[in-house]
């Protein structure tokens, strides 16, 4: 792609988040929703293979339609109320209509079927971007009307979510697959605390951006996105394939590393708010992910692929890993430890 256009498009990805980040009138979030998914379809097209093109039409469908619904959530909001304003949604049925648009434009169950297909379709820098950025205005908007949601609602997509996208990812052998199956897993833990603490939903979102910003540049640095190549890529770069071991069981949530401070905070908030049915369900099925992550684990590092016949070796790449890769790895391991001072900044 030409750089010139690869720049416009990226300028105009951060346009649109801010806009809608930093907006109180919906039609100006709406309006950063519309930049946004505008801005990131040549890039999910851009190898003009059928896959990415069919990839970019199913995206391009399903954000027009949840954005259409975010338009007519706010536009009956305001028939009923005369308020334009984010904070002030106060109908029911308004609400109703943007917790369908929002889970649509995050993929949250029973609106995900498109997210696995779309991340598939595209390259890894622009999965990563899909992955991350993408969710940041739909996470904001849902931030910002929390106090007016249905909590049985969205503590019922939480868990469906944690539960589809733990048992859907298991039998992937397309790593893209996976990672979008554990997007979905994250975000029905994102959304389950949104009512009752939403700083605790920024702060796994930072995280969970943190630890799959990792995952995807590293994947993209050992030129990986499937199983079978992640086994014989460990000859490559063995040191970055020991630490996306780590990265992938701090995706998991394992106690020492990064991945488990916001699934520790959200079971004690949960505890507190005395749903403690809804957070026995939800550690329950974390260990859906568990196992997937686990066999990542497994055939990044541990294991030899499984046959006997004569196989080319890659070679050891000269090449030093980026800083970038570096940091996001080491702190998407260590973090645990300060997370005291983590809470005294959020």
């Amino acid at each position: 792609m030409n750089p010139q256009a690869k720049l416009i498009f990226t300028i105009s990805l951060l346009l649109g988040t801010t806009i809608t980040i930093s907006s109180n009138h919906w039609i100006m979030a709406w309006a950063g929703l519309e930049i946004n998914t505008l801005a990131i379809l040549p890039l999910i097209s851009k190898s003009h293979h059928p896959r990415s093109i069919e990839a970019a039409t199913k995206y391009f469908l399903t954000q027009a339609a949840a954005s259409t619904l975010v338009l007519f959530s706010s536009m009956t909001n305001a028939w009923h109320t005369g308020q334009w304003d984010i904070t002030q949604l106060s109908h029911p049925a308004s609400s109703l209509i943007l917790t369908s648009a929002i889970a649509m434009k995050l993929g949250l169950v029973p609106f995900h079927f498109w997210f696995p297909e779309v991340l598939q379709g595209s390259p890894l820098s622009t999965g990563l971007i899909l992955s991350t950025v993408m969710k940041l205005p739909p996470i904001t908007l849902l931030y910002m009307t929390s106090s007016s949601l249905n909590p049985t609602l969205l503590t019922t997509l939480a868990i469906l979510s944690a539960a589809i996208g733990g048992w859907m990812g298991l039998n992937q052998t397309q790593i893209r697959k996976i990672l979008a199956f554990s997007s979905i897993s994250h975000l029905g833990w994102m959304t389950i605390i949104i009512i009752y603490n939403p700083k605790l939903t920024l702060l796994n979102f930072y995280l969970y951006t943190m630890m799959t910003a990792a995952v995807f540049l590293t994947l993209n640095s050992i030129k990986v996105l499937k199983l079978s190549t992640l086994m014989t890529a460990w000859t490559k770069v063995p040191s970055l394939n020991a630490m996306l071991l780590l990265t992938m069981l701090s995706l998991a949530g394992l106690p020492p590393l990064t991945g488990f401070l916001p699934k520790w905070l959200i079971i004690q908030e949960l505890t507190k708010q005395e749903m403690i049915p809804a957070a026995t369900l939800i550690s329950l099925l974390s260990l859906l992910s568990l196992f997937f992550y686990l066999r990542l684990a497994y055939c990044t590092t541990i294991t030899l692929p499984p046959h006997t016949t004569n196989h080319m070796k890659q070679w050891r790449t000269g090449k030093s890993t980026h800083v970038l890769i570096a940091i996001l790895t080491t702190m998407s391991v260590i973090l645990l430890p300060i997370s005291p001072m983590i809470l005294t900044i959020i």
